[in-house]
């Protein structure tokens, strides 16, 4: 279908705008009601390229949007988008959405994966999920701990990644075994006992452990890794930055 305008909301008091404004406030919200807001162009176009994700647009009054976009549209004035925008200078396009979900059936035949345990910045997750989607991995799991991955920090941090790449909240400790079944190497991130990244070849399979910045990997994950790998720190600086460093790691250990 083409874009279809259903309606016109004028007041900040209507009770679907409280809502979009809980889904870009409160993490609860996001959580119960499996949904997200993004904002802006290109986020909005990403989604629309995902069937079956976007419920519908929001677009201010004053904006024009391209012919093509496929979805029902509700007409906001600039007081309402001012309202659900979390940035300073919305270009006033929105696109309520679902969150994507993926049973077990799909899971268990993933075997490029990022773990991530316990970062807690939310554009640290967004660009881990953005990297992992260029590197081609077939999930990112997030475990205690994490951002939440539809925060919206998270997500504009992404670039529309959340689209492309299946990213899951689990318990990290399940997926470890389920990838010790499934004979998928694991390499984690640590300095006790670990390779230089200089050391590791690329690998068809893989999974990817990676940690908090202040105290690293969880010892009890850590400890079940395969591997245990650092990267080679050549000036005065203390660490790298956690996404800077997954980075790294993915492209060294991806297979072309």
């Amino acid at each position: 279908m083409y874009c279809l305008l259903n309606k016109r909301i004028e007041s900040t008091q209507n009770s679907l705008v409280k809502h979009w404004k809980k889904l870009v406030t409160i993490r609860k919200e996001r959580d119960q009601t499996k949904e997200f807001l993004v904002e802006g162009y290109h986020l909005v176009e990403e989604a629309l390229k995902r069937g079956g994700t976007v419920i519908q647009l929001l677009v201010r009054e004053d904006i024009e949007i391209p012919a093509d976009w496929q979805a029902s549209i509700i007409e906001i004035t600039a007081a309402v988008a001012k309202e659900i925008s979390e940035t300073e200078q919305t270009q006033g396009v929105f696109a309520y959405c679902k969150q994507p979900q993926y049973d077990e059936t799909q899971q268990k035949n993933w075997t490029k994966l990022l773990l991530i345990d316990a970062v807690q910045d939310p554009g640290n997750i967004g660009t881990m999920i953005r990297t992992a989607d260029a590197a081609g991995l077939d999930g990112v799991i997030l475990g205690k701990g994490c951002a939440d991955p539809y925060n919206p920090k998270t997500v504009r941090s992404a670039q529309g990644s959340h689209f492309h790449i299946p990213v899951i909240r689990a318990e990290l400790g399940e997926w470890l075994i389920h990838l010790k079944t499934n004979n998928v190497s694991l390499m984690g991130t640590g300095l006790h006992e670990a390779v230089s990244l200089h050391d590791i070849k690329p690998q068809s399979d893989f999974a990817l452990l990676v940690g908090n910045e202040g105290s690293g990997v969880n010892t009890d994950l850590l400890s079940q890794a395969d591997q245990v790998v650092k990267i080679p720190l050549y000036g005065q600086a203390e660490s790298l930055n956690v996404a800077v460093a997954t980075g790294i790691l993915l492209y060294k250990l991806r297979t072309h």
